[in-house]
């Protein structure tokens, strides 16, 4: 009879953990959330991060005409847009807010593949929701600036709020390797900050991922724009080419768009391999 209650004690605390508070089930469609909220948490982490990040572009651009002292600013904004993103989605989703992460995981045994498709098309969709939003909080500020005629390029562009845009010295040979190095730097530093088998950032992975997002737009930012994210690039770029840009988001710079895409994949395969490879706990 003991043993029997406490069967029945433990089913109902391994029922009390898979679901969330019963508040919740209040609200209709409780299962399809509750087997989709991973990728709810990706969508809607992404949403935020884009929505903060593109502001904090466009607000430094209508305002100061994007002046290398306020590089540190943009810089800020995205280390604290990354992080606010962080704290929507990790808990459930475990906050990769990046298909660059994603793929990088799935390659390395950390992620399951059935996942990765479902995860790509929430973070696409969160950057470009994001994009959107922030695009009608500024709406106003864009015509008086260009005229009523969106640009990429040139004197009025106004498409670098949303996507990334390198510098016009640069090779397709610097954008792509920059995309890689920054990627790779990305993955290598968030895997030791997240491994509890050396001396994690635990309760502050979220601050800590938002300040290396900060060194590495304040290192590579006026470069290749360091996207270091294929979705955080993709998303807007196709909000802008919806949005009144047409092609040219796509065709500018020399065709760049899909440096931002196979880059950073590219170099968070390496990030993440290199840590697998060299970096041996003491424990093992």
């Amino acid at each position: 009879m003991h043993n029997k209650k406490a069967d029945i004690e433990n089913q109902m605390d391994s029922q009390s953990e898979s679901y969330p508070d019963e508040k919740i089930r209040m609200f209709p469609m409780f299962q399809f959330r509750y087997n989709m909220r991973c990728y709810f948490a990706e969508y809607f982490g992404c949403t935020v991060t884009l929505l903060f990040g593109n502001s904090i572009i466009a607000n430094v651009a209508f305002n100061h005409d994007l002046e290398s002292e306020y590089w540190i600013l943009i810089a800020l904004g995205w280390c604290f847009a990354f992080t606010m993103g962080l704290y929507v989605s990790m808990g459930n989703s475990g906050g990769h807010l990046n298909p660059a992460v994603t793929i990088a995981f799935a390659v390395f045994g950390k992620f399951s593949w059935k996942k990765v498709p479902g995860y790509i098309i929430a973070q696409v969709l969160g950057c470009f929701t994001g994009s959107a939003l922030a695009y009608a909080i500024w709406r106003s500020r864009f015509d008086p600036f260009d005229g009523g005629k969106r640009q990429t390029t040139g004197e009025f562009a106004t498409a670098f709020i949303f996507a990334n845009y390198p510098m016009p010295t640069n090779t397709v040979w610097d954008n792509f390797f920059t995309e890689v190095v920054a990627t790779t730097l990305l993955l290598f530093v968030v895997l030791g900050m997240f491994d509890h088998r050396m001396t994690p950032a635990k309760g502050f992975e979220p601050i800590a991922v938002g300040f290396l997002i900060f060194i590495i737009t304040l290192c590579f930012g006026k470069t290749s724009g360091s996207s270091i994210n294929p979705a955080r690039d993709l998303g807007p770029r196709l909000f802008t080419a919806i949005a009144g840009w047409g092609s040219e988001p796509f065709t500018a710079s020399n065709y760049f768009f899909w440096i931002p895409t196979v880059g950073p994949i590219c170099g968070a395969i390496l990030g993440t391999g290199l840590y697998e490879f060299f970096i041996i706990p003491n424990s093992e």
